[in-house]
């Protein structure tokens, strides 16, 4: 029988409100589809280092639970701000960083 491509994904893909537990685990189809994204998006995202999967290539990939919060914010990004994939992941990395050096105060 062969494995479902969701990994310990309960309801997630119809309430974008629902917490992702860190330790759940997407396939690549499971990310896609839980996020709305077509497989070019993620690609482009794993491509820019915004998502860093496991496996040696999209047909073995494993995202981490926060790849799904990751991957929504960066299509909403590139959506409302009109940015390329590329230039949501810069934004994304910014403010990552600035959490980063609010925490160093």
């Amino acid at each position: 029988m062969a494995q479902s491509p969701i990994t310990s994904l309960v309801y997630v893909t119809t309430a974008p409100s629902h917490v992702v537990d860190e330790h759940m685990v997407f396939t690549f189809t499971a990310l896609c589809r839980a996020s709305g994204a077509d497989v070019i998006q993620v690609q482009a995202l794993v491509a820019e280092g915004l998502l860093s999967p496991t496996g040696s290539g999209p047909q073995d990939w494993q995202f981490s639970g926060p790849s799904l919060p990751q991957t929504r914010a960066a299509l909403r990004l590139a959506r409302e701000l009109e940015l390329s994939l590329h230039g949501a992941a810069i934004v994304m990395n910014l403010l990552a960083e600035i959490e980063v050096l609010k925490g160093r105060r």
